[in-house]
């Protein structure tokens, strides 16, 4: 079995360094994806709802001010968990989410990109996080269901969110799961503080958008950041949305370096992310609160030359 960083006193996601968002909202770069906090497949409520709401009330005695949601996640289920969990909110937390698909009594997730399909997302969760102004909202881009592909604009659902920061309803807007030419194109409407696309050690296709953000200041969240899971697999567009796809993260170059750490090779992963960029910022999502802890611990690795270029050499 393989070992993890042990946690102690010590463990803090503030070992991860912070990145501002927009000038005015500072996080701390290990976050904390709130997805698994729904029942199986992302959808209903939580088998434990008294461990669910722990993992949350845990990530922020960890140091944890970032935490990434939606109310598709259940659907309505998350927020909820959340709210219950720690409102009335730490001045210092940040909660980002997401707009751009929905749930069907089929547990698929195709689009909901239309204008007023996103304006009820922007209030549902208002509603169930109890809030009146959201701090960052997300605009995922959405092919299945009669979506969005990476060659259409994504002019008309990233007007709609920016005339709703401009009504006071959302602070900062980013993007996701989007191009490079989708990244200028909404960064042409309104300003865009992050990117949340799929990156991590074996899964690297965005260095390109990765380069450019750092490069405007501008954060970078990895979905899928262990590596664990993905998007990039082979199902036609459609009525069935593309679900995640569970891939083994088994190599021989990571355990090498998680022995030389004692560490796991999830953990490496996540310290690689950290090593990797700046700008990079990781979610990684649990429903446990070992799992969590273990994760957080991870900010405290310090990869070395050496190890990151036995890493380097990793890519699916």
């Amino acid at each position: 079995m393989a070992s993890t960083v042990g946690v102690g006193e010590g463990v803090h996601a503030g070992a991860a360094g912070e990145f501002v968002l927009g000038g005015d909202l500072t996080i701390r770069r290990m976050g904390y994806g709130a997805m698994q906090l729904a029942g199986p497949g992302v959808w209903g409520p939580p088998r434990d709802r008294e461990a669910a709401l722990a993992v949350v009330r845990r990530a922020l005695e960890l140091g944890v001010n970032h935490i990434d949601t939606s109310d598709y996640y259940g659907p309505h289920v998350v927020n909820g968990v959340i709210k219950e969990a720690i409102h009335p909110y730490p001045e210092d937390l940040v909660i980002v989410t997401k707009v751009g698909a929905r749930r069907t009594p089929e547990k698929d997730w195709p689009a909901a990109l239309k204008p007023a399909e996103l304006v009820q997302a922007v209030h549902d969760n208002l509603d169930h996080l109890g809030l009146e102004r959201l701090d960052v909202v997300n605009l995922r881009i959405v092919e299945e269901g009669g979506g969005l592909g990476p060659e259409d604009s994504i002019e008309e659902p990233f007007t709609a969110l920016a005339e709703l920061r401009e009504q006071g309803k959302i602070r900062h807007l980013g993007v996701s799961n989007v191009t490079v030419a989708q990244f200028r194109e909404a960064r042409s409407i309104a300003p865009v503080v992050c990117v949340q696309n799929e990156y991590n050690v074996v899964r690297r296709d965005d260095e390109e958008l990765l380069r450019l953000a750092a490069a405007e200041g501008i954060a970078y969240m990895s979905f899928f950041p262990l590596g664990t899971y993905t998007l990039r697999h082979e199902k036609p567009a459609g009525v069935d949305a593309k679900v995640p796809l569970a891939t083994p993260l088994d190599n021989r170059a990571l355990d090498l370096v998680a022995e030389r750490h004692g560490a796991s090779a999830y953990q490496v992963a996540l310290a690689w992310l950290l090593h990797r960029s700046p700008n990079l910022v990781c979610i990684p999502g649990t429903s446990t609160v070992a799992h969590l802890e273990q994760n957080v611990a991870a900010a405290s690795i310090r990869l070395t030359a050496e190890d990151l270029a036995e890493l380097d050499t990793l890519q699916a």
